[in-house]
């Protein structure tokens, strides 16, 4: 089993030019300036839209989707595309659990949420707006891939950000706040409510670039495991960190009551477990070689981030 520490200086290095170059199209695909057959982009909404998205990250997503593609021979450009829709309708997701309906917070990133920076109605519409811009972005020409991908990339993002995916977990999330789901439960929840994106963004790379259907299944699962991964650690920062590190509120889960896995067996079993995962995702893509050791980096990134 692949188990030696990341290559942090080159790993960090693709990570942060990765995300330079997705801030940088998001910016301009955020533009106030209307496109062919828009009316007009209202400025208050384009502002809050430009708020939600472009206050820093990690850009993870957008890093997956470019690094899978990369491992096939994918195009940077269409890939960076690809990444792009994803960050916007991820963005969406945030503003939309950030509103007082939802997980009713006021920090995101280190700087108020949309709600508090604008008003709710701003929020929800500017949630809107980044969900429908994503497909757009995957369906425009500007996009360099043939019909046929584009319609798997757009059927795999809404399945993945849909009601047996993204929104779907969202309201077991919320469902679970009265009452606490069983570990089956707590897994289903996390699966669709954190999973399914990270998992598209790691399948997504093999349809860019034209790889085979076991390509895609093997991406997916590694996908899947990360998923998983993520969660077990945001579960274990809610716990250990504080609002100032994560640049959100810390200990919510506890406080609303929510169950999670690391509630259910403690911060020993969670951690072995968290190694396990990463373990198996790393394993997954040693028949590529040396050419998949940045996506295999990025699945120790997940497991040993500190925000």
């Amino acid at each position: 089993m692949n188990t030696k520490p990341a290559d942090q200086p080159l790993f960090e290095t693709r990570l942060k030019q990765s995300a330079v170059e997705t801030e940088t199209l998001l910016m301009r695909l955020l533009s106030s300036q209307a496109l062919e057959d828009e009316i007009a982009r209202p400025e208050n909404l384009t502002a809050a839209m430009r708020h939600g998205t472009l206050n820093g990250g990690k850009r993870l997503r957008p890093f997956l989707v470019i690094e899978s593609a990369a491992l096939f021979g994918g195009e940077r450009e269409t890939a960076l595309r690809i990444g792009a829709a994803l960050e916007c309708l991820h963005c969406y997701s945030l503003i939309h659990d950030d509103l007082p309906a939802m997980d009713d917070d006021d920090l995101r990133r280190g700087q108020p949420t949309v709600h508090k920076a604008f008003d709710e109605a701003v929020a929800i519409l500017a949630g809107d707006s980044l969900l429908t811009y994503a497909f757009d972005i995957i369906s425009a020409r500007e996009t360099q891939l043939d019909a046929e991908s584009k319609i798997q990339l757009i059927s795999a993002l809404a399945r993945a950000a849909g009601v047996g995916g993204m929104a779907g977990g969202q309201a077991l999330d919320l469902a679970a706040e009265k009452t606490a789901p069983d570990e089956a439960g707590i897994r289903t929840l996390q699966a669709m409510k954190t999973g399914a994106l990270l998992r598209f963004a790691c399948e997504a790379g093999p349809v860019i670039a034209g790889a085979s259907d076991d390509d895609r299944k093997r991406l997916k699962l590694f996908g899947e495991k990360i998923g998983l991964a993520f969660q077990l650690a945001d579960d274990l920062l809610d716990v250990t960190s504080d609002a100032a590190t994560l640049g959100k509120a810390a200990g919510k889960d506890a406080g609303r009551g929510k169950g999670t896995l690391v509630g259910l067996h403690g911060m020993d079993w969670a951690e072995k477990t968290l190694n396990a995962l990463t373990v198996e995702a790393v394993d997954l893509l040693a028949p590529y070689g040396e050419k998949a050791e940045i996506l295999q980096q990025a699945a120790r990134f997940v497991a040993n981030r500190q925000s």
